[in-house]
């Protein structure tokens, strides 16, 4: 019998011009938004150090993201994460194909590589709460 993963549970937020913002909520629904629903060129998001949702910025074929964009998805991995109420934080951002899953480690904790460190302050896009 083929064991067929659970539909993952996230937010998903419209940045506008195609672009969407999806954010897991538990950590087996991070694990899915990761490995199941990213597509490699995603862009991943998860607050530095601290537990949080991951989060993947998906855009129109061959667009290129803007660093508002990148801001606005980061932004929005804060909100969901340990550091809601904090004022900067560090967000780490790589393409989802930069994510790995370590064997035998809980749900939602991943490796990354190539991240590049973002700094926000954890926020919504206007017209959304949660």
């Amino acid at each position: 019998m083929k064991h067929t993963p659970p539909e993952p549970k996230y937010w998903t937020y419209d940045l506008g011009d195609g672009w969407t913002a999806m954010a897991g909520k538990t950590d087996v629904d991070n694990d899915l938004v990761s490995f199941v629903v990213a597509k490699q060129t995603d862009h991943w998001f998860h607050l530095s150090g601290a537990p949080g949702s991951h989060v993947l910025l998906r855009g129109p074929e061959g667009d290129v993201a803007t660093r508002q964009l990148l801001e606005a998805a980061a932004a929005i991995a804060a909100y969901h994460s340990k550091a809601r109420n904090a004022g900067q934080v560090s967000v780490d951002c790589c393409l989802a194909k930069d994510v790995s899953k370590p064997k035998h480690v809980p749900a939602g904790t991943v490796n990354i590589a190539h991240s590049k460190p973002i700094i926000v302050r954890p926020a919504l896009p206007p017209g959304y709460t949660v």
